[in-house]
């Protein structure tokens, strides 16, 4: 695999890229040298981020080490082109945080999404309302993806409730960087 399809930022094509890696770990201390002689339990968690344009690159992951493409999705990102939906999602309200202040929209989007919402898609919620035991969440949906179709499957897996879309328009992709940095 040539390491340069895969290895830049799937929006403004940048190879300038870094890992934040958060770690927590418990580990177990060996009582004569006061070192580490067990690991209980420990949790790595890495975002890919390009420096240009500071968006998290979510098709690509870090694993022993190295930062690798995700096999669902890189191909996707990559060769596809930006598609904007109009949908709703309607979820049990038990599964949204919270709808009201500065962290409404993205409770919301997670609740309609899952990680996808927060981390894939670039989501807007327009508005939300309260039916009995549940919320239909109306959103703006911004993926990528190589085909209508594709759009529309992406949607359809990740919504995390009946999904309903109203309109699907493909973009036109941001201008790829250059060696001096991004297009603007």
């Amino acid at each position: 695999m040539d390491t340069k399809s895969w290895l830049r930022c799937y929006r403004c094509w940048s190879t300038d890229l870094e890992v934040q890696v958060h770690y927590e770990g418990i580990h177990r201390i060996d009582p004569q040298t006061g070192e580490r002689a067990e690991v209980v339990d420990e949790v790595q968690e890495a975002v890919v981020q390009c420096l240009d344009c500071l968006h998290d690159q979510p098709h690509l992951g870090f694993f022993d080490g190295r930062v690798e493409p995700l096999e669902d999705r890189w191909e996707r990102m990559i060769t596809g082109t930006p598609w904007v939906a109009s949908c709703t999602v309607t979820v049990h309200a038990d599964e949204i945080e919270t709808c009201s202040g500065p962290e409404a929209g993205d409770a919301l989007s997670y609740a309609a999404f899952g990680d996808h919402g927060t981390r894939e898609f670039f989501t807007h919620v327009r508005f939300h309302k309260h039916e009995d035991d549940r919320v239909v969440v109306h959103l703006i949906v911004e993926l990528y993806a190589r085909s209508s179709e594709e759009a529309t499957e992406v949607l359809e897996t990740s919504a995390r409730g009946p999904i309903a879309i109203t309109s699907l328009a493909e973009e036109s992709r941001p201008p790829a960087a250059t060696a001096d940095g991004p297009a603007h």
